[in-house]
């Protein structure tokens, strides 16, 4: 223990019991830190530009059609068929709004070839036979609430009204979806 002179007294100074202190508040203070530098990655980690959102949504939009196309081909199902109409509608209307607003923006986007590339990857593998339906229905339901996702982080995050209004057009239609897909996987 040591005086030390404050204000013209002298006052006892613990450096074991001050420095286990000022620790324990540095310790804090570094968790704090990390904490919220880890919020900050993770919320970035998120956050796409602009023509990354457009391109992966794009790329979505195309798997969810061709893999809708093929359940039309080969479902024996009225209300799978039905739905994979609206599905091929909604999504078709979609990319063509996603390519619009790329066009209108001057967005750097990536050629059709590599969006459909990357919309093969991204198609599930669906199989034949009687659980055909059955397994198309419980895609669509991932796939789409996936989709819904995407489309709502976007929204919060984008500074362009253009994706905020596609946002607000589309998530709709998505949810739509979301329901005759949990509809159809209830009656497989």
């Amino acid at each position: 223990m040591v005086l030390i002179e404050k204000r013209g007294r002298k006052l006892p100074f613990d450096f074991e019991k001050e420095g286990a202190t000022m620790n324990r508040m540095a310790t804090r203070l570094c968790n704090v830190s990390i904490a919220t530098l880890l919020g900050l990655i993770a919320s970035s980690a998120f956050a796409q530009s602009p023509a990354e959102f457009i391109d992966e949504a794009s790329a979505k939009g195309i798997a969810d059609i061709e893999v809708s196309r093929q359940a039309h081909q080969k479902s024996e199902s009225k209300e799978v068929k039905d739905y994979t109409i609206v599905v091929i509608n909604d999504r078709t209307t979609a990319n063509q709004h996603l390519a619009k607003i790329a066009k209108q923006l001057d967005l750097p986007v990536a050629p059709r070839e590599e969006v459909v590339e990357k919309a093969k990857a991204l198609m599930p593998q669906i199989m034949e036979g009687e659980t055909y339906d059955e397994a198309y229905a419980a895609s669509q339901v991932k796939t789409t609430q996936e989709a819904i996702d995407q489309l709502q982080q976007e929204a919060q995050t984008t500074d362009l009204p253009e994706i905020k209004a596609f946002a607000e057009e589309t998530l709709p239609k998505l949810q739509n979806h979301l329901q005759m897909a949990k509809a159809l996987q209830a009656k497989s």
